[in-house]
């Protein structure tokens, strides 16, 4: 699992956007944080407290509050659970970034989401695994359908052009077609309609990986996808990823 996630932000109004405007780094011992040009683009985005500099490039040696707030306490009842539907040992935990990229840091009382830009395995293949989104507004025969599921089943991929809410949008299906159960995540959208149509939905499979039936709707369904890596394929490079600040100013220690 990577050790970076970048951190995408929803712009309001009535037809609000997904935009990355930031990336959270690990090194193994220090966390560090800094501004993409997405902060700059996306209408209406205001710097996070305690790091209000676009320019700067934030250093800590605790995961900085903004982040530390998206993980379950380990002191919660429900914490091992919790560790669980993302696939992860409770036993053996990994570190914050690790769950971070996999559970996504959402809240409902924000706009504010992270995820890794995924990389290529040791086959030189696309790798990815995510939590299905939307599932809340799909319905009780959805729900229904979601917890019949089997671990290892494979479900469908349709790209949605019409979509009113995101023209880029990937629908997930049951493999019989027969129910939409939820989407793939919003950041991961474009770049996996392009894997679909390159490689060929034949080559390209979504599986799931575990079904969590006594999660929240968010961490219902944990789906795992594989695909080809076509050349010159350059996930997370446009110019809303590129850093803000030179990687050779002074680090100010936040926390």
């Amino acid at each position: 699992m990577s050790h970076a996630l970048y951190v995408a932000w929803r712009s309001r109004g009535d037809l609000p956007q997904w935009g990355p405007v930031g990336r959270l780094e690990f090194d193994g011992s220090l966390y560090s944080f800094y501004y993409t040009e997405g902060a700059r683009a996306l209408a209406g985005f205001q710097p996070f407290p305690e790091m209000s500099d676009l320019e700067q490039v934030y250093l800590s040696d605790a995961l900085f509050p903004l982040f530390a707030n998206r993980l379950l306490s380990k002191s919660r009842p429900e914490y091992h659970a919790f560790l669980t539907w993302g696939g992860f040992d409770p036993n053996n935990p990994p570190d914050p970034i690790s769950i971070l990229g996999v559970t996504e840091g959402l809240r409902q009382t924000d706009s504010i989401e992270v995820f890794p830009c995924p990389a290529p395995d040791a086959d030189g293949c696309y790798l990815n695994k995510f939590f299905l989104h939307g599932v809340r507004h799909m319905g009780p025969d959805a729900l229904a359908r979601i917890a019949a599921l089997a671990e290892g089943e494979r479900v469908l991929l349709e790209a949605e052009p019409d979509n009113p809410h995101d023209r880029n949008a990937m629908a997930v299906w049951t493999r019989d077609h027969a129910a939409r159960i939820g989407y793939v995540p919003r950041y991961l959208a474009w770049e996996v309609g392009q894997l679909n149509e390159i490689c060929g939905s034949d080559i390209v499979s979504v599986v799931v990986q575990r079904v969590n039936r006594d999660a929240p709707l968010q961490q219902r369904l944990l789906c795992c996808m594989r695909a080809c890596w076509p050349v010159d394929f350059q996930p997370c490079s446009t110019d809303l990823f590129r850093p803000i600040p030179s990687r050779e100013i002074i680090f100010t220690t936040v926390g």
